[in-house]
C-alpha cells in the first residue's frame, strides 16, 4: 500500500493549519486541492505548501464543489503512483486520531472502501442529522443492501484503481452529492465498503459550504437517478453482492 491524504478545501483557513500539522507529524504525503478559494485563502494555502515539504497544492481556477475537488485529488494521487488515498475534510470535523484505525482496516481489506461511521455529539445540527437517515434509506434501496452504514461521511480510504475506472466510465456529481454517489456506484461495480466508528464534531466557529436548497435538490435528483439505475441492476444486486476483500 502506498497512501497519501487528499484534502478538498474551499476557503477553510481556521482549522487547516492544525490539520496539516497533525498529518505531517505522522509523515503523510498530502495533496490539498484549493477549489477556487479567494485570494486571501489561496495565499494562506500557498504559505503552508512552502512550509511543509510533504504538502502539494493543486488549484482549481474556479470553484467546482467538494466532489470535484476530491476527484481531482484522487486522480492526482493515482497519477503519482499511490494505491490508496485518505480523504480528510479541511474544517476540523474529523477525528484524526482515528486515521490509524482506518488505515489498519485498509491494509486488511485493500480492495474495499474504508469509511468512517460518524458518532456525533451535541454540536451536530438537528436537520443535518435527520437528513442523513433519509439518505441512508435511499442508499439501502439503491443497493438492495444494508451493508453501506453511512454514505455521507467524507473520512475515507479509497482504493484508487477502481475509483479511477469509475471516473473514466461516467461523470459523477461534483458537490455534496459525490460522497453518496461514489459509494453506491462503486458498490454496483463490485467494490464493497467497511466502516469504522469515529467521532465527528461541528466546530463552534466552523463554516459550512452546504447549500440547503441547491445541494438538497442535487441529492434528491441523484437519488432519483440511482433508483432507476438500481432497477436495471436488480438481478446482479441480488445474485452478485460485493464482498469485503
Amino acid at each position: 500500500m502506498k497512501l497519501c491524504v487528499v484534502i478538498p478545501n474551499y476557503n477553510h483557513t481556521h482549522a487547516i493549519d492544525d490539520v496539516i500539522a497533525q498529518l505531517s507529524a505522522e509523515r503523510f504525503d498530502i495533496v490539498m486541492v484549493d477549489d477556487g478559494s479567494n485570494e486571501q485563502a489561496h495565499r494562506h494555502f500557498s504559505s503552508l505548501a512552502q512550509r511543509y515539504d510533504n504538502l502539494t497544492l493543486v488549484c482549481h481556477e474556479y470553484n467546482q464543489g467538494k466532489g470535484g475537488a476530491v476527484q481531482t485529488g484522487l486522480k492526482w494521487a493515482f497519477a503519482q503512483g499511490y494505491t490508496h488515498a485518505l480523504q480528510v475534510d479541511a474544517d476540523g470535523q474529523h477525528c484524526l486520531q482515528d486515521i490509524a484505525r482506518l488505515i489498519d482496516c485498509a491494509k486488511k481489506y485493500p480492495n474495499t472502501i474504508i469509511s468512517g461511521r460518524p458518532v456525533y455529539d451535541e454540536s451536530v445540527p438537528k436537520h443535518r442529522y435527520l437528513s442523513r437517515y433519509i439518505t441512508h434509506f435511499w442508499v439501502w434501496v439503491e443497493t438492495l443492501s444494508l451493508s453501506i452504514k453511512d454514505s455521507m461521511c467524507g473520512f475515507r480510504v479509497y482504493p484508487l484503481a477502481p475509483c479511477i475506472e469509475l471516473f473514466n466510465s461516467c461523470e459523477l456529481g461534483k458537490r455534496m452529492d459525490f460522497d453518496i454517489e461514489v459509494m453506491v456506484r462503486m458498490y454496483w461495480r463490485g467494490t464493497a465498503s467497511k466502516f469504522v466508528e469515529t467521532q465527528v464534531i461541528y466546530p463552534e466557529n466552523g463554516v459550512s459550504h452546504f447549500q440547503p436548497l441547491n445541494d438538497n435538490l442535487k441529492i434528491s435528483w441523484l437519488h432519483t437517478r440511482l433508483f432507476f439505475g438500481m432497477l436495471v441492476r436488480i438481478p446482479k444486486l441480488i445474485f452478485a453482492r460485493p464482498k469485503v476483500r
